[in-house]
């Protein structure tokens, strides 16, 4: 579920979905600005898969998790960074 398996290809799992939300989020935007984003992102970039509303807002959840984004205000907010800044490497 979160990563591609059998079941679930590599377009469907959330953390491709998490990173296509990452690519099409640009600035602070509410999260149904970040839902459509990602269906035009995924229109754009020929991701025939469809995947439900619950399955992104699942996908939000794994990068909460990752900490890479949070809610300030309503608005959903994109960490963005040099991974090695992050983890003091």
């Amino acid at each position: 579920m979160i990563t591609p398996t059998k079941g679930i290809s590599p377009q469907r799992a959330l953390l491709s979905i998490g990173a296509q939300v990452v690519q099409a989020v640009e600035a602070p935007v509410t999260v149904s600005q970040a839902w459509s984003r990602l269906l035009e992102w995924r229109t754009a970039h020929e991701h025939r898969d469809s995947i439900p509303f619950w399955w992104f807002a699942l996908s939000l959840d794994v990068l909460y998790a990752l900490g890479l984004a949070t809610l300030d205000d309503d608005l959903l907010v994109i960490r963005r960074g040099n991974a090695a800044a992050i983890t003091g490497r």
